[in-house]
């Protein structure tokens, strides 16, 4: 029976690559690459002297057939990407597929990827995490696209190109999003490898001044639940409430500032009023 091997291939570091890999790639009988003008870099480092056959999302579907013809005539075959693992926003899904249902072996052979690499070093909570690829360019998918990452209450992991990531940070900020902790990773695991973490708002900042270059994986925080929000407009108010009390305001008046500087309603900011001189006078 023919094998077929998905191949995770390095995102930048032609030695992240794993010995198994290497012993894959060299034995199998042909290569499918989304660019294989890319993939030779690889296989002349690592002496991988087999045929190599183009895969990419203009050719995939009539690539199938062939490449099913080949397994059914014993040949072991691999797909690998440009970087990371094959079939994630690259070309290879409806291969897959098509192998799957004419009941040939597949074999997926781990490595790199630019996703985990990125989320593992977010600070962000790793579980549960939601991947979203590439972020569609206009219409509807975009619109629906960008309300997800607005209400995801999971770490969300998604792609992005140098030339539009302007435009993204535009939109969440657009969108409300200027405050939501963000991870830009660019270059993961090459030279000018970068990490920029700061609001959506100062990463718009930033790369507006400091063009962006290369491959980029970004991480969203998670959207705080109501409750967290709730939490830290309490703490937030009975701050303020202390600090005008501790400076003689009078309550009435103290209220007045707290439900306009935080925008809480007026009885609620009288009963966080209340609330810290009852404390106050607990406490001396």
């Amino acid at each position: 029976m023919s094998d077929f091997y998905l191949i995770a291939t390095p995102i930048g570091n032609l030695s992240d690559i794993s010995k198994r890999a290497i012993k894959v790639l060299q034995s199998v009988d042909l290569v499918l690459a989304e660019d294989t003008r890319h993939t030779k870099i690889l296989a002349k480092a690592y002496d991988v002297n087999v045929p190599l056959m183009s895969l990419h999302s203009h050719n995939e579907k009539s690539r199938i057939p062939q490449i099913l013809d080949f397994l059914d005539k014993g040949k072991n075959i691999a797909l690998v990407s440009d970087a990371g693992t094959p079939a994630i926003s690259d070309p290879g899904d409806r291969l897959v597929s098509s192998v799957i249902a004419a009941g040939h072996k597949l074999s997926p052979i781990p490595g790199p990827s630019a996703i985990l690499a990125a989320v593992v070093v977010s600070g962000f909570p790793c579980v549960p995490f939601t991947f979203l690829g590439f972020i569609p360019r206009k219409g509807k998918p975009r619109s629906i696209t960008l309300k997800k990452l607005m209400d995801s209450t999971e770490t969300v992991v998604f792609f992005e190109s140098p030339k539009r990531l302007l435009t993204l940070l535009t939109d969440l900020i657009k969108s409300g999003q200027k405050s939501r902790k963000l991870v830009v990773a660019r270059e993961m695991t090459k030279i000018h490898e970068e990490f920029f973490r700061g609001t959506v708002l100062e990463s718009l900042e930033y790369f507006t001044e400091n063009r962006a270059r290369g491959e980029i994986t970004l991480v969203l925080s998670p959207k705080e639940s109501e409750e967290q929000e709730a939490g830290k407009h309490l703490v937030a108010a009975e701050i303020l409430s202390r600090a005008f009390l501790t400076q003689g305001y009078p309550p009435s008046e103290v209220a007045r500032e707290v439900s306009e500087v935080l925008r809480v309603s007026r009885n609620k900011a009288y009963e966080i009023v209340h609330s810290v001189m009852e404390k106050k006078e607990e406490d001396s």
